[in-house]
C-alpha cells in the first residue's frame, strides 16, 4: 500500500532553516506566550515561535525587558508547547541568566528545553559571547544569537535606535555576526540594523538572519505578535505593520456585552438553563418561604 503524506507540513527542525535559506525561501517567526495564541500561530503555518522576553512588555507590563525572569519564561514555553506541534520552538534567555558563568547559563537553558520543551534558545550579544555560544553548542543546544538593538542592554545603549550607523559600528555588526556563526549558532536576529548592513550579513553568512526592523534582504522576519494584531499601548516602531486592531474589536464585544447585562438582554432564556418539566417550581417556592 502506498505511504500517504499528511496535508499538514512537517514538523520545523533547525536544519530547515538552513535548507530554506539556500533555495531563497522566506520564513516567518512570530512571538507567542500561551496556549490559544501558540495553536493559532502554529495552525496559520508559521516556521518559528519565539517565546521572547518582549512577555514583558505586552504581558507582564513591564517598562522593558530586564525584570523578565527564567520562571516567566520557562512557563510560557512549557504552554506553548502545548499549543504548538509544528513550528520551531525558540526560548529566549531573560537578563541575568546567562551574565554569571558558563555553568549556570547551561543549567537555564537545559531547564528550558527539558522541563519547558524549547527546541532552541536566543540570548543577546556579540563578541563577548562567542565563548558562552560555543559552550552551549557544545552541549548540544541550540542557539540563535542576537545583534544590533539588544534590548536587555538598554541602560547601556542609552534607549532603542538604530545600531550601526557608522562605519566603525557597521564593521563591528558585520564581524559579530561572523564569530556568532563561527561560534556554532544557527541562525542570528538582526535588530534595528540598517537595511543596507543587514543584507551584507545576509549573504556574507551561511545561516540564517532573522530580521526586525532591518529591511526584506534577511532571511525570516519576526515580530511581535500584540503588535501585528493591535493589541499593544503606545506608539509602534516604524517597522510594525498592524494587520489587525483586536483591541478595538474586543473593547467593542466588552461594552456590548456590558449593555446587554445592564438591559436585561443577557443571559437570554435559551442562554441560561431551566428546571426539567417534571419539577414543581410551585412546590420549590413554596417550601423556600414556608
Amino acid at each position: 500500500m502506498a505511504y500517504l503524506k499528511p496535508d499538514r507540513p512537517e514538523k520545523v527542525y533547525v536544519p530547515a532553516l538552513r535548507k530554506a535559506k539556500k533555495r531563497g525561501e522566506k520564513l516567518i517567526c512570530l512571538t507567542a506566550y500561551d496556549y490559544p495564541t501558540a495553536r493559532i500561530v502554529d495552525e496559520a503555518g508559521v516556521e518559528i515561535i519565539l517565546v521572547g522576553d518582549s512577555i514583558g512588555n505586552v504581558i507582564h507590563g513591564y517598562g522593558n525587558t530586564i525584570p523578565v525572569t527564567l520562571e516567566e519564561i520557562l512557563s510560557a514555553t512549557k504552554a506553548v508547547k502545548r499549543g504548538a506541534s509544528r513550528a520551531l520552538i525558540v526560548s529566549d534567555m531573560p537578563y541575568g541568566t546567562y551574565h554569571i558563568n558558563e555553568d549556570q547559563t547551561v543549567d537555564n537553558a537545559l531547564k528550558l528545553m527539558k522541563d519547558g520543551g524549547a527546541e532552541a534558545i536566543k540570548l543577546e550579544g556579540g563578541e563577548h559571547r562567542v565563548k558562552l555560544v560555543k559552550r552551549l553548542v557544545d552541549e548540544e543546544i541550540p542557539v540563535v544569537a542576537h545583534i544590533g538593538l539588544t534590548p536587555q542592554s538598554v541602560h547601556k545603549l542609552g534607549g532603542y535606535s538604530v545600531q550601526g550607523k557608522t562605519t566603525e559600528t557597521a564593521k563591528k555588526l558585520i564581524d559579530d555576526a561572523k564569530m556568532m556563526e563561527d561560534a556554532g549558532a544557527f541562525s542570528i536576529v538582526l535588530e534595528l540594523v540598517p537595511r543596507e548592513i543587514a543584507e551584507i550579513i545576509s549573504s556574507e553568512l551561511d545561516i540564517s538572519t532573522i530580521g526586525i526592523g532591518a529591511g526584506s534582504a534577511c532571511d525570516i522576519q519576526v515580530l511581535v505578535l500584540h503588535d501585528l494584531i493591535g493589541l499593544t499601548f503606545g506608539r509602534l516602531p516604524r517597522f510594525v505593520r498592524q494587520y489587525a486592531d483586536l483591541r478595538k474589536a474586543m473593547s467593542e464585544a466588552v461594552t456590548s456585552w456590558m449593555e446587554d447585562v445592564k438591559n436585561g438582554n443577557y443571559p437570554s432564556k435559551e442562554e441560561s438553563y431551566g428546571l426539567p418539566e417534571k419539577v414543581d417550581i410551585e412546590k420549590i417556592k413554596r417550601k423556600a418561604v414556608g
